[in-house]
């Protein structure tokens, strides 16, 4: 017997332990066997493996005939009934997966002894022995190389949707790729407040869904599979391009529970990050946070709308019906955002250590204004829009495009969408003229934007210039296709080694990254934080996530505790996989 994971949860003698079924005894269920036995009372051997974590052992047992009373003897034993008893232990945590041992005493009246006959054990089965726990399929990497010069712009664009599958919360699809390691979790999202708020995607390296973060993804991966679309054809990335975008926006529609009402956040940060083990395995509360016309929240009102808005357009020949009930949502929470204006943290205080939005909400006013114009050809929204850019002082970037500050993108977006107007078209081309000549570089040559996720925005401005290339001066194609290629470079390998786990040279294998650190069940991960401090890379590969990046003098450790340099997170993937499509099509 190998025993992996001891915990006392009785003052008796429980333990989780790996080892093999036990035989059953006379027609007691097959997870039972007995002890020790005299007249009127035996000591019978409980075992059976956890199909779901628990907090606290809640076991119920049917006897066959009268029993007199049960001994439990590290916890409490209720009488249901003459032939059923509960046994309920205290708060200590199993994953799933784990086995379960321990001993109870039974006691009856006459010669006849009453057996077991089935057991609820958390709400699951555990009378015949045969539950085990067994994991998916091993996961297959579905992403082959496609034989590009250089840098496999193509297979890199594949991986990074694996990523986003391996960042699902709720039900996953018969179509998942990532499996094994991933399965079905937070089921349960969105109870406390009465909705179903299951799905999306966990934010990063934890398991809160933040949807301020979370609509900003979804936004830019529409605009890149709108914009770049030849490259995702080519790649054959469209499908799963889509689907990536649906995962978040029928989370959207979820959480949009009234005209005035969006839930904006589930799971709290502070009680995620004390949790270091699978999202399949949290047993902690999970709150559900929201934004009304009481508290509102017009960054994330008005983000929302614009990721809504975005695709409804990818979803416009592919699902005209779900287009149409997408911009729809869209148009209702840009209404209720520009109505209702206050900076979203004051009505979601949790969020504020995490993804507080220090450029205010005036963006976010003028980049959705701007979305719902391309979107429905509505005049009205470029009043919206020029009305934020003149109220809120927009003309003028100031170091990066990114969740929080979405004025370089809302350049690009206006001088397309009005290519008459030279305050978009001006602003843009100053932004990329301070990229070139006046930002700061690492030695190595990355655009060094900021110290958290240097790599994350290096992406992001290199999909900005891309795009610029592709739609803007065609006088300044060559030079922003040539600069967008070089921070791509960087990223991918040209100073000896990639930030994207599992492509290229010597790519980050200890990346801070929770469920891509865990062992798969029986094994815990949880225990004395094994998946944060074992030395070992981490056993389930994140397949085309982007890492953090380099200080600015290009010092970069690939260990898990350095969330700074070296975690994922699905906005750094976002403007990058565009930026790969748009590669795939020059290439």
């Amino acid at each position: 017997m190998t025993s992996v994971l001891v915990q006392t949860l009785l003052l008796g003698v429980i333990s989780l332990t790996l080892h093999t079924a036990v035989e059953a005894v006379e027609e007691q269920c097959g997870t039972l066997t007995s002890h020790m036995e005299w007249n009127g009372s035996y000591i019978a051997n409980f075992s059976s493996q956890t199909l779901r974590p628990f907090l606290g052992l809640n076991v119920t047992f049917t006897f066959n005939l009268p029993v007199t009373r049960v001994n439990n003897w590290g916890g409490s034993s209720k009488k249901i009934n003459d032939t059923h008893f509960r046994l309920i232990t205290g708060y200590k945590f199993a994953e799933t997966g784990t086995y379960v041992n321990f001993q109870f005493n039974v006691f009856y009246e006459g010669n006849s002894k009453p057996l077991i006959i089935a057991i609820d054990m958390n709400g699951q089965d555990a009378c015949d022995g045969s539950v085990v726990w067994v994991p998916g399929p091993s996961p297959v990497q579905p992403c082959q190389p496609t034989g590009m010069k250089k840098y496999d712009y193509s297979q890199a664009l594949c991986m990074s949707f694996l990523f986003y599958e391996a960042q699902r919360s709720g039900q996953l699809p018969e179509e998942q790729r990532v499996t094994g390691w991933r399965w079905n979790s937070a089921m349960n999202d969105g109870a406390d407040v009465g909705h179903d708020l299951t799905g999306g995607y966990y934010d990063a390296g934890d398991h809160v869904k933040f949807g301020f973060p979370m609509a900003f993804t979804a936004t830019v991966l529409a605009w890149g599979l709108l914009d770049f679309r030849e490259g995702y054809d080519k790649a054959g990335q469209t499908e799963y391009g889509r689907a990536a975008i649906k995962w978040a926006t029928d989370y959207f529609l979820k959480a949009h529970t009234g005209e005035y009402e969006l839930y904006g956040q589930v799971g709290s940060g502070h009680l995620d990050h004390d949790f270091w083990g699978r999202p399949e395995d949290m047993v902690m509360k999970r709150p559900s946070m929201k934004i009304d016309r009481d508290a509102p929240g017009t960054e994330l009102a008005c983000e929302t709308a614009a990721a809504l808005a975005a695709a409804s357009l990818v979803f416009k020949e592919a699902d005209p019906v779900y287009s149409v009930q997408l911009l729809k949502v869209a148009e209702e929470l840009f209404s209720f955002g520009d109505e209702y204006r206050l900076e979203y943290h004051q009505s979601i205080p949790d969020v504020f250590p995490f993804y507080r939005s220090y450029s205010g909400y005036g963006d976010e006013l003028l980049w959705g204004a701007l979305w719902l114009y391309r979107a429905t050809g509505d005049t009205r929204y470029l009043n919206k829009a020029q009305a934020a850019w003149e109220e809120f002082n927009l003309g003028k970037a100031d170091k990066h495009f990114s969740w929080d500050d979405k004025k370089p993108g809302a350049y690009a977006l206006g001088w397309m969408l009005q290519p008459n107007n030279t305050m978009y078209e001006d602003a843009l081309k100053a932004y990329l003229s301070f990229l070139k000549i006046d930002a700061p570089y690492t030695p190595g040559g990355l655009v060094y934007l900021d110290h958290w996720g240097s790599n994350r925005h290096s992406a992001n401005a290199a999909f900005i210039s891309l795009w610029a290339a592709k739609y803007g001066d065609p006088a300044e194609a060559a030079g922003n296709t040539a600069w967008a290629e070089g921070q791509l470079g960087y990223i991918l390998g040209d100073n000896g080694h990639s930030f994207v786990v599992g492509f290229g040279v010597d790519p980050p294998t200890h990346y801070h990254h929770r469920a891509s650190s865990c062992p798969l069940p029986p094994q815990s991960c949880s225990q004395h934080n094994w998946g944060y401090v074992q030395p070992g890379p981490n056993p389930n590969i994140l397949y085309g996530a982007l890492v953090g990046g380099p200080n600015q003098d290009d010092a970069y450790e690939d260990i898990r505790s350095d969330y700074t340099r070296n975690q994922a997170a699905c906005d750094y993937n976002a403007a990058y996989t565009g930026a790969l499509a748009a590669m795939v099509e020059i290439s």
